[in-house]
């Protein structure tokens, strides 16, 4: 017999008015669910609890006790800067964004270990009118005040102009030598270049145009005078000064053909939506694979979402707070918007193509990560990552001003004990 659950959801509205109300009690079959991914348009759903995730989470206990400790590659942590806010739809999530916060959680994450941070860009939230800070102006500002921490910046071609994102970028790594770096992200939300007048392109357009943009920014960033005849952007003997001391990083998304391409061509780092280790090695050797054929190395970056307390039972009793308070129709909304990323491609793998409501709780797939647990459960799993060919976790936490402190105390450390040499 398949076994059903009933779940009983309470929606609370939340200060900033994300939430609309109550869910009423409702049997949902869990094998079903299982299957059930959100680009057949079956958005009527409710947000499903932790039950529902167990498919995706693989608990990590389960991996201690069949395998024991594993060995670890050593690899690097970043976190999400909060510019834009939380980053689960869930009333419990109060992140501060303003940029005090963002500054504060920055210096605690220097001290904690984390090499890297995302300053996320969104003009328009998916979720409403909420405020947030823009990419570009919150990255410098956090330049000036933080030492060692490599920094980041979301940009999306056709909002932002190569050539002023080139400027920007020189300006910040004089700043900070050494320590700007870029995501480029083609973009799946159409709503936000319909509000600032930009024309919405095909999917594989619009990474023709994000590859252009790299190319434009690599140009101004290496050479004395540089001049681009592109079909979306063109650059007449244009130069800057100064320029960066040393090549600034370029990272980007991506999950269909199209954004695979250009990474191999293009990119330095590969992000990845969240995923269970088996799901991640075959991506990363995949596409490991294409860029040995164009003779290139690319890195691995993965997104996370992070529950690590003194215990199991504390964190999932974190997690069970945070499904049951999570705000169902921001939910939907962000799986409207985001469904389209999938099914827009030739090839339907898009980055959310196989996303379900439960795992969009948090929208880049970050529980199915699985990292949830006791400190040294989570560090097994992030060995296991490792393991999978992950060059660095892009971590997600509740309260960043605390857990970020305990993730760089507790977890890192058993990290880097069980590591080995990077291959």
């Amino acid at each position: 017999m398949r076994s059903k659950w009933i779940m009983a959801c309470t929606i609370q509205r939340s200060r900033r008015g994300r939430a609309a109300g109550p869910v009423d009690l409702v049997a949902l079959d869990l094998e079903q669910h299982r299957g059930d991914a959100f680009g057949d348009g079956r958005l009527d759903r409710p947000v499903p609890s932790r039950r529902s995730l167990q498919h995706v989470l693989s608990p990590v206990t389960a991996s201690v006790r069949r395998r024991g400790r594993i060995p670890c590659r050593l690899m690097e942590f970043a976190y999400w800067a909060p510019n834009l806010g939380g980053l689960v739809f869930s009333s419990v999530d109060e992140t501060d964004w303003s940029f005090a916060s963002n500054l504060a959680v920055a210096r605690a994450a220097e001290q904690a270990g984390f090499a890297y941070t995302l300053i996320a860009a969104r003009f328009i939230l998916t979720s409403g009118r909420g405020e947030h800070l823009e990419s570009l102006t919150t990255t410098a500002a956090i330049a000036a005040g933080t030492e060692r921490l490599k920094l980041v910046t979301a940009v999306h071609p056709g909002l932002w102009h190569p050539g002023v994102v080139a400027k920007i970028g020189a300006t910040i790594d004089h700043i900070a030598p050494g320590r700007f770096a870029v995501n480029v992200v083609s973009g799946w939300f159409r709503r936000e270049f319909h509000a600032f007048g930009e024309p919405w392109l095909d999917h594989d357009e619009r990474y023709r145009r994000s590859a252009e943009f790299i190319e434009v920014l690599r140009g101004l960033w290496g050479t004395d005078e540089f001049t681009y005849r592109g079909d979306f952007y063109r650059i007449n003997e244009a130069w800057l000064a100064p320029r960066p001391a040393t090549m600034p990083e370029v990272f980007q998304g991506g999950n269909s053909t199209a954004a695979r391409e250009m990474a191999v061509r293009l990119s330095d780092w590969y992000f990845m939506n969240g995923a269970e280790p088996a799901k991640v090695r075959a991506q990363v050797a995949e596409v490991r694979e294409l860029a040995g054929a164009a003779g290139r190395r690319l890195r691995f970056a993965l997104n996370g979402y992070v529950i690590a307390r003194e215990t199991e039972a504390e964190a999932e009793a974190v997690l069970d707070r945070i499904m049951r308070h999570a705000n169902a129709d921001a939910v939907r909304a962000f799986a409207s918007h985001a469904q389209g990323a999938g099914a827009s491609t030739k090839d339907r793998i898009g980055m959310w193509a196989q996303s379900d409501l439960a795992s969009l709780v948090q929208p880049n797939d970050g529980l199915r990560t699985g990292l949830i647990g006791s400190y040294a459960q989570v560090a097994e799993r992030i060995c296991e990552l490792g393991d999978a060919g992950v060059d660095c976790l892009l971590c997600g936490f509740l309260d960043m001003p605390a857990e970020i402190p305990a993730f760089g105390e507790h977890v890192i450390p058993l990290v880097r004990a069980a590591g080995g040499p990077m291959v």
